[in-house]
């Protein structure tokens, strides 16, 4: 159901918005508060901003959508959940993860990947991985740096 079906929901003579308009408004609403929101709450904030009124259903809906797209973070409040935008770095992340796990050869992702890389952007990678090898490899034995436990290192990380 895209947001064109959404925009029923204001009711007759209403004019559609386009295509991710309240995604995009959802998402400005989260931002500006600072703090995670309820879809009741998202609802309450939408509505100061328009002339006309959306269901619950509506908010809930487009929150869950954009959770589905790893562009919220939700947590647990009492029944219902709280939403609050994801960082900018862990949406790049998370991005790069997919671009990676859509790859079957992963040496040819990454190659691809750092050799479009800036001169500027790629020092702080470089910082990252010797200090990677390092953790790795500093006491003689092979450990993941990302938890310290011993044992293999795979490329599933």
């Amino acid at each position: 159901m895209p947001d064109e079906e959404l925009a029923r929901d204001a009711g007759p003579g209403t004019p559609r918005r386009p295509p991710g308009a309240l995604e995009a408004e959802v998402m400005d609403v989260l931002r500006a508060a600072g703090a995670p929101l309820s879809p009741g709450q998202v609802r309450e904030h939408l509505t100061a901003r328009q002339l006309e009124e959306l269901s619950y259903s509506t908010v809930v809906t487009i929150v869950s959508r954009l959770h589905a797209k790893g562009l919220l973070e939700r947590e647990r409040t009492g029944r219902a959940f709280a939403y609050r935008p994801v960082d900018d770095a862990s949406l790049a992340a998370s991005q790069m993860r997919q671009a990676l796990q859509a790859g079957t050869d992963h040496g040819a992702v990454l190659s691809r990947f750092v050799s479009g890389l800036s001169g500027r952007a790629g020092l702080p990678l470089g910082r990252l991985l010797r200090g990677r090898l390092f953790s790795v490899y500093r006491d003689g034995r092979q450990q993941r740096a990302d938890d310290g436990q011993a044992g293999p290192l795979s490329d599933h990380h």
